[in-house]
């Protein structure tokens, strides 16, 4: 990507982060559907910033669930909400993030601190009282980002997806609704690690990658929901959700809608 194109899209995207604080003010006063179709569209319209082109595969969510992701970037953020805009999990040091954190705090993020793990059955009931509310949440269970790319072995995060908020889906007798999040080269539609944060990486340099790259794209693959059986095994369900995920990954199409998922202990 030329310097001059690489200009343009940091502008377009110091914009976008602008609209971002009007709308983390707006956001307390706005009916629910209306968060969900503001920060929706500041989502899609923040990756286009950044010329990163969203494709969707399966129908967006529109009641509560569980939406469970796995994670390659801090652009996985953007493409879920721009899909399916819901209440995030994210771990309590994004609060200090320059607007990000005005904007996690805004849209009700639900922080969690790692080096607390007393906390988490706090945090458990928290995302189960907004499922029973009535509100979509979202969470990437992996813990951790990773390059992303479905062939590279020894990769992916050894612990998977980690279960312990499944349980709120369970509690709450709420659909889990397995997503997966990769991006390819459009020209080609080969699979690609430009936008993947892992290792020594830090922010600055990925953002700078993702502005350079040409034909980025997201594709999202929106999952048939499964419905966990009251006193289902929270376990269970992440492995089966976790398979979804990778089922998507290889090329495997999105099915029907699945109902009353037997994960009994």
């Amino acid at each position: 990507m030329s310097p001059a194109r690489r200009a343009g899209r940091l502008l377009a995207v110091l914009a976008m982060l602008a609209a971002g604080t009007g709308l983390a003010a707006l956001l307390p006063v706005l009916p629910a559907g209306g968060r969900a179709a503001a920060v929706g569209g500041w989502a899609r319209w923040t990756l286009r910033a950044f010329g990163v082109r969203l494709v969707v595969r399966g129908r967006s969510p529109r009641r509560r669930a569980l939406l469970v992701a796995n994670h390659a970037s801090w652009l996985d953020v953007l493409a879920l909400l721009a899909v399916a805009p819901a209440r995030m999990v994210a771990k309590r040091e994004v609060r200090s993030w320059p607007l990000v954190g005005l904007l996690a705090a805004a849209a009700g993020t639900v922080l969690v601190d790692r080096s607390r793990p007393r906390d988490l059955p706090a945090t458990v009931a928290r995302v189960t009282a907004a499922l029973r509310a009535g509100r979509p949440v979202a969470v990437f269970p992996e813990g951790t980002t990773w390059c992303g790319t479905a062939d590279a072995v020894g990769c992916r995060p050894g612990r998977g997806f980690r279960p312990a908020l499944f349980q709120a889906a369970v509690d709450a007798q709420a659909p889990v609704v397995p997503l997966r999040i990769g991006y390819r080269c459009a020209a080609t539609g080969a699979p690609t690690t430009a936008a993947a944060f892992v290792g020594d990486d830090d922010l600055l340099r990925s953002v700078r990658r993702v502005l350079a790259a040409r034909g980025l794209e997201v594709r999202v693959t929106v999952s048939a929901a499964l419905h966990p059986a009251r006193g289902a095994d929270r376990r269970l369900l992440a492995r089966a959700a976790e398979s979804v995920v990778h089922l998507a990954a290889a090329g495997t199409p999105p099915g029907g809608r699945r109902r009353g998922l037997d994960l009994a202990a």
